[in-house]
């Protein structure tokens, strides 16, 4: 990982974590889903991109159709769901190369959270209890 000078904030460097690490890292995540949700997720491309579209503040964005609304002859001629994580936001809010892993984590099973058709509120209650379960591990 190399460090840039970032001359506003509170910290003069931010993390800068090379691609191929980032996508590493949204592959373990991907990896670590339990295999009871892994074999029902088909159809789906996860890409890693730099930056979200001008104005949009997210760390990744699910666009599909959710599991829970298709019928069984979904998958004939459709293209494939999207999954796309955000590097450049993940390495913002982050402090460090655990926290990127962290975020990253976090936000792949954000979104997959939403290939099974859940919605923001139901997500964040699900990620209050896993940081308070990480904050635990780490004491």
């Amino acid at each position: 990982m190399r460090r840039i000078p970032k001359p506003f904030g509170k910290s003069p460097f931010r993390p800068l974590m090379e691609k191929a690490e980032f996508e590493r890292l949204v592959e373990e995540a991907l990896a670590g889903i339990p295999s009871r949700f892994k074999k029902l997720i088909e159809n789906l491309t996860v890409m890693v991109e730099d930056e979200p579209p001008p104005g949009r503040p997210l760390l990744g964005l699910y666009h599909g159709v959710p599991y829970m609304h298709r019928s069984p002859g979904y998958y004939g001629n459709i293209p494939p769901d999207v999954i796309v994580i955000y590097q450049g936001p993940i390495e913002r809010i982050s402090r460090g190369p655990e926290e990127i892993k962290d975020n990253v984590r976090d936000t792949v099973l954000h979104e997959v959270g939403h290939y099974f058709g859940m919605g923001e509120d139901e997500l964040r209650e699900i990620e209050k209890a896993v940081r308070r379960s990480r904050l635990g591990e780490k004491k």
